[in-house]
């Protein structure tokens, strides 16, 4: 008996040996996928919160809070009273709010109170609004083992559930506390693909999602000492380069160059030119250990939660993280040496990144004015059309990037201003979508505002828990006025081409449940029942609201 397996031919038994119908086995995984990606969003988010409490109790070196004004406006959304504190006794106060909301188990999240009011009621009305982060994640495991919930609407109410405990849950505090802790992003110019590697330098790759310790290692690589050492060794510079979502961090913050999406993690090790890979948490491949020991790079693993096999593993934690960054600076000078063949391709883009909500506010209304209402003026007099988020990972399927880019140019080129994010935000820029001369490619609608204020027609919003940004940015949107109430009375979009992780089925997801359009390329996980697919695709997935706690 088991595991539960859909035939989508046809051919299979009508059931399974339990009786489970092919909708439940269907939802059942469909709703495990979501409560996956839900975990790994949320417990990056646990990480910075314990970083973000530590610094404000100054335990950790190298890490303070930067974004004061934003740590207000974020302590005034939870309701702490804000005057009479500084920022650290303030972060205290936050940080203790929202750690004890992945923990809760009832009443609801925070962070829910920012959606449209009208979202809010549906939410309501549904049954769905989030109690606790984890309650969520740990009650759709529980309804999805054998012999516990086995009607499929049932399971899809409580996977929505799960979903908004991410959006507006784990993810949405990650992206908070990150712009808190390290600054609010606001455009930048760098460069993009392997062609960022220099052969002159020691080259550092840093992979992966959580942007504590690549932080650290950023700034360690100015290092006085550190930069004499690696001329020591025959080389001019210590050279940080980026890929993946901790690409997408440490860019718009820092405009730290970016080697590639998550499908180029071992090209850049094959160029012979990458002295070390520091790796934390999701969309590490396994398969990098035996690449670099094809090689002279040295595979580093940092996080309590993840180790490969044959793999030095150096231990962050915020405590130890100065002395841990420098480690791995000395490491990959000490490597330098050891180089043989290096071949670097010439290619490099330019792009221009760090599009936060804060920056697109003020970029649209003005220095002293930021509002969303131009952006709202212009979609109703019809030179955009609306607005796409084109988001997720890189798949091996397809050619990686090639959908990403494909569907961009043509939503641009039919006035849709494109937001992107993860590894969709990294192929795009590889082919000069993210910097304003791409507006040459936009409709003439999109490209006469693009023009006027000096933005690309795709713009770079971070990395995947800052999905969470377009939840607010869409939610500015109809508070501002004149197009809907909703998030689903607005023309807004989003889809994920070349999804292959949970993450994008939970991001999916908690879109959909807030009210938006999103679209899915490659496969979906709901095909092998048909009943469940039309629940899914054709009539929704509207569900009683049950009252139960």
């Amino acid at each position: 008996i088991g595991p539960c397996r859909v035939t989508d031919d046809g051919t299979g038994p009508g059931t399974g040996v339990c009786g489970a119908t092919p909708e439940t086995i269907s939802a059942r995984n469909f709703c495990r996928m979501i409560a996956a990606g839900t975990a790994a969003h949320s417990d990056h988010a646990r990480e910075v919160v314990f970083t973000f409490l530590a610094a404000a109790r100054g335990e950790a070196p190298g890490f303070e809070i930067r974004d004061e004004e934003k740590l207000r406006a974020v302590a005034a959304d939870l309701g702490i009273e804000v005057a009479g504190k500084n920022k650290n006794q303030l972060a205290e106060e936050v940080g203790q709010k929202l750690l004890s909301e992945f923990g809760q188990q009832n009443g609801e999240l925070s962070f829910i109170r920012r959606a449209p009011a009208k979202r809010q009621e549906v939410w309501g009305r549904l049954g769905v609004v989030p109690r606790g982060i984890d309650r969520e994640v740990v009650e759709m495991m529980h309804r999805t083992s054998m012999g516990v919930d086995q009607e499929y609407t049932h399971l899809l109410q409580h996977g929505m559930r799960t979903a908004l405990a991410d959006g507006w849950g784990g993810s949405m505090i990650a992206t908070e506390l990150q712009d808190i802790l390290f600054g609010t992003p606001v455009p930048i110019r760098a460069k993009v693909n392997l062609g960022v590697l220099r052969a002159d330098q020691v080259n550092i790759i840093v992979h992966g999602h959580e942007p504590l310790l690549p932080e650290l290692i950023v700034a360690a690589a100015q290092d006085k000492e550190l930069l004499l050492q690696a001329r020591g060794v025959g080389a001019s510079g210590i050279n940080i380069a980026g890929i993946c979502c901790t690409a997408n961090e440490i860019l718009m913050r820092k405009g730290v160059p970016v080697a590639g999406s998550v499908l180029q993690q071992e090209l850049a090790i094959a160029t012979g030119a990458v002295e070390a890979m520091v790796v934390d948490v999701q969309c590490v491949m396994q398969g990098l250990s035996q690449v670099a020991r094809c090689y002279h790079t040295e595979l580093l693993t940092t996080s309590s939660r993840a180790r490969i096999p044959g793999v030095t593993h150096l231990e962050f934690n915020h405590e130890n993280g100065l002395e841990v960054a420098r480690e791995i600076i000395r490491r990959a000078i000490a490597n330098f040496p050891k180089r043989r063949a290096v071949e670097i391709p010439s290619g490099e883009m330019d792009l221009v990144a760090g599009f936060s909500h804060e920056t697109i506010n003020y970029m649209l209304g003005g220095r002293f004015r930021a509002s969303y209402r131009p952006l709202n003026d212009n979609i109703i007099n019809g030179r955009i059309r609306g607005v796409a988020a084109v988001v997720g990972c890189s798949n091996p399927r397809v050619r990686f990037g090639d959908l990403h880019t494909t569907v961009v140019r043509e939503l641009i080129a039919n006035n849709v201003l494109v937001l992107v994010t993860g590894c969709a935000a990294i192929n795009c820029a590889k082919e000069g979508l993210l910097i304003p001369e791409a507006a040459e490619m936009a409709g003439s609608g999109l490209r006469e505002v693009c023009e006027a204020v000096g933005m690309p027609p795709v713009l770079h919003c971070g990395s995947c828990v800052d999905n969470s940004r377009l939840l607010v940015a869409g939610t500015a949107i109809v508070k501002e006025g004149g197009l809907g109430e909703d998030l689903s009375e607005i023309p807004v979009c989003g889809c994920a081409p070349e999804w292959m992780s949970e993450k994008a089925i939970a991001i999916g997801q908690y879109f959909v449940t807030s009210g938006v359009t999103v679209g899915f390329g490659v496969a979906f996980p709901t095909t092998g029942s048909e009943k469940l697919f039309e629940y899914v695709f054709v009539f929704g997935v509207a569900c009683p609201t049950t009252g139960s706690e």
